[in-house]
């Protein structure tokens, strides 16, 4: 819940990244007082003088680990992670070839662009087109192919070990944006890229797992984690380079020891306590079901995110409008330039604190201001004129989430899984508390 300007008027938000409500959770806010009280709200400084501290040397030494890398880099900001990162990349080899995402963050393309270096488009998600433009390319050109786990406007998911794949055979750099999808995937937390190894990650054998191959990852504090700052990992040599070269880095002052210190208590939080994460992928699979068995467009993905289709941008401030004056929901309306002309969309965004009267009273509302003001339902976005099935639109029944259903402890016909998770410290699955559980309904748990 979030208060208006007016603070008698409690809003229920529906499109925060904050998924887990870390920003409120006790354990976070009590190491952050207490950094808080010792060390004051300022650093002092950037990185290289006063902001260096035991906190920044901590919180990195924890990223590396997360995501089994040698090395870490904390930024203020996960836009300026990506942003710092691909402009020294790009500066530093000679006649480099960026080769990105059609879909990627806007992070990404600055930082592509600021490094000056060259740059090939490929079609989202689109691996033969990838290769195409790789093979296309002298031998001896660097190249880096930048792209993300979970695209956040869409909610598709990339092809990380296929890119990997890819990557190895015309010997190109992996760049991996894991921004959306840290704290939210994985047994530890640590995104897409640890949760394809599921259990080779709970054993702790990550040897040749796809986040081993992975060259450099990005990620963010202000989603998942709910805190604040963005960061990337890798070699410890490659991060000595972006800290030594990066502007961006060197010339800001560096985030409050509190923030760092509130970062890292949530990271290790959700190392030990999947039971945040496995809520929300709950949650999500119950409102996507609810939105669709009334007919409403939901965007086919095997994600969190719930893109609901409006394809029009007045229509869809509308629709935005309507939530917050009349049913004190707060959904932000997606345009242009974020999403196509004619993709207008609201992206809903569970979280694991959303009840089943939060669910309820949402998709009610949905549906009223659907039929008030006449928008397209699932058939009319999935069915072009010719009837045949549109692009993007194809899958939607066969669709599988990144997490399954017994990693979510779901067992439909309440077989042995049915109220266990798998320990994201241990091999055993253990049982989640009575009280947490959620029945699987299909239709909200």
């Amino acid at each position: 819940m979030a208060h208006s300007a007016d603070a008698e008027k409690k809003i229920n938000t529906w499109c925060t990244n904050d998924y887990l409500g870390m920003g409120g959770n006790p354990k976070v806010l009590e190491t952050m007082h207490a950094v808080l009280e010792q060390y004051g709200a300022c650093s002092g400084g950037s990185r290289n003088i006063s902001g260096h501290n035991q906190f920044a040397i901590s919180l990195e030494k924890t990223l590396a680990k997360l995501h089994c890398k040698p090395a870490a880099l904390y930024f203020g900001s996960g836009y300026n992670a990506n942003d710092c990162a691909l402009t020294v990349l790009g500066s530093q080899l000679p006649d480099c070839v960026f080769l990105s995402d059609a879909s990627n963050h806007a992070s990404i393309i600055e930082g592509i662009r600021h490094s000056r270096a060259k740059k090939l488009v490929w079609k989202h998600n689109d691996l033969d087109d990838l290769e195409r433009k790789l093979a296309s390319l002298p031998t001896g050109v660097p190249k880096i192919i930048c792209f993300e786990s979970i695209y956040s406007m869409c909610g598709t998911v990339g092809p990380i070990a296929e890119i990997c794949d890819i990557a190895q055979k015309y010997g190109a750099i992996t760049f991996l944006d894991e921004v959306h999808a840290v704290g939210l995937y994985g047994p530890h937390g640590a995104g897409v890229a640890e949760h394809l190894d599921f259990e080779a990650h709970v054993s702790g054998n990550t040897n040749g797992t796809i986040v081993d191959r992975i060259d450099i990852l990005s990620g963010a504090l202000g989603k998942g984690f709910g805190t604040m700052g963005g960061y990337i990992t890798g070699s410890a040599s490659l991060i000595d380079m972006i800290r030594s070269l990066s502007c961006g880095f060197i010339f800001t002052t560096a985030p409050p020891p509190a923030t760092m210190a509130g970062a890292q208590t949530a990271i290790e939080f959700q190392r030990e306590n999947p039971h945040d994460r496995i809520h929300l992928q709950r949650h999500v699979r119950a409102v996507k079901d609810r939105l669709r068995l009334h007919g409403l467009p939901v965007l086919p993905n095997r994600s969190h995110i719930v893109p609901l289709m409006v394809g029009d941008a007045s229509k869809c401030k509308a629709a935005a409008d309507i939530l917050f004056d009349e049913f004190d929901i707060y959904v932000q309306p997606i345009n242009s330039p974020s999403v196509a002309v004619g993709q207008e969309r609201l992206r809903i965004s569970p979280t694991a604190a959303h009840t089943q009267s939060h669910q309820d009273r949402l998709v009610e509302a949905l549906v009223q201001i659907w039929d008030r003001l006449g928008l397209d339902r699932l058939e009319r976005w999935r069915t072009g004129a010719d009837g045949s099935v549109r692009e993007g639109w194809e899958d939607m029944d066969a669709l599988e989430p990144v997490w399954t259903d017994a990693q979510l402890g779901i067992s439909v016909a309440g077989g042995p899984e049915e109220g266990r998770v798998y320990s994201n410290f241990s091999k055993k699955a253990y049982p989640m508390p009575a009280a947490e559980r959620l029945e699987d309904t299909r239709m909200g748990w």
